[in-house]
């Protein structure tokens, strides 16, 4: 069996070639959004550097049983901003949901872990304004943040929140384990050699039981793709977790994430009742 070309399989933009199209695209969509959503803030700070910000979006009927919902965007944990990404908040709005789209420093500069740690306080700075629990959507790199997100105890760190503050997750795409990328030349950027891959890939993590984890993924995306999609489903659901894999027919790494501006999608369906069951507890 010839060796995996990980410079291929997970050369995302090399595989879909449209992909400057698409992200224009995403620009006028969220631009479009940005503008009709007259009850939304932008660039909430909830950390110290120009990045850690959040867009809000909250729902219509925002009251306090209004389920709340955080979005983490892709880009191999070093580019892409959430500006471009203010439309998957509309499925989700239309339906009833709150939804935050959250930015994070960018590899070099910081490390993915301490990526991980500023999703953890965008989490906590939303459960101090809010005092709900959350449910965590990402695409991609986010796919990989929340999952990290579902994998805590949250006593650990912060005592007034709950332990399950993050109880479900919907992995769009993501990256479970990070080993294959030690050999791709992302990693200029990313710095990870096998331990630092091994201790942020949230495949080798105790996650508590009880919770509960979508991994989707587009069936035109590369077989390293939809092989880390399968391995976190089965490899959490053995631990307990109530983990599915799903493959979007006909979606590549970027259309995949269209369809949560579509309220009557299947997707956004199935992110709202997540959400909904989050609000439940």
């Amino acid at each position: 069996m010839p060796p995996i070309d990980y410079e291929t399989e997970y050369d995302n933009r090399g595989r879909v070639p449209e992909h400057p199209e698409i992200f224009a695209r995403w620009a006028r969509e969220a631009a479009a959004y940005r503008a009709a959503a007259r009850d939304a803030e932008f660039a909430l700070a909830y950390g110290l550097s120009p990045r850690q910000t959040l867009d809000l979006f909250p729902a219509k009927d925002n009251d306090e049983m209004t389920p709340l919902a955080l979005f983490i965007h892709g880009g191999w944990w070093r580019s892409l901003e959430p500006a471009m990404f203010s439309q998957v908040a509309a499925g989700p709005n239309a339906r009833g949901l709150t939804a935050a789209v959250a930015g994070y420093d960018f590899c070099p500069q910081v490390s993915i872990a301490t990526i991980i740690e500023q999703m953890r306080a965008a989490c906590l700075w939303l459960w101090r304004k809010y005092r709900k629990r959350i449910f965590v959507y990402g695409h991609s790199a986010g796919g990989h943040l929340a999952a990290c997100l579902l994998a805590q105890d949250w006593k650990a760190f912060a005592a007034d929140a709950p332990a399950d503050l993050v109880p479900a997750a919907y992995a769009i795409s993501g990256v479970y384990d990070l080993s294959p990328l030690v050999h791709v030349s992302q990693n200029s950027d990313l710095r990870l050699d096998d331990a630092e891959a091994r201790r942020v890939s949230p495949l080798h993590w105790k996650v508590p039981a009880g919770r509960t984890l979508d991994a989707v993924v587009g069936s035109l995306e590369s077989s390293e793709f939809l092989r880390q999609s399968k391995i976190i489903a089965e490899g959490w659901r053995a631990r307990g977790v109530a983990a599915r894999y799903e493959e979007i027919a006909g979606m590549n790494h970027f259309t995949i994430v269209d369809a949560l501006s579509d309220p009557r999608s299947a997707m956004t369906r199935r992110v709202v009742d997540l959400a909904q069951m989050v609000s439940a507890l």
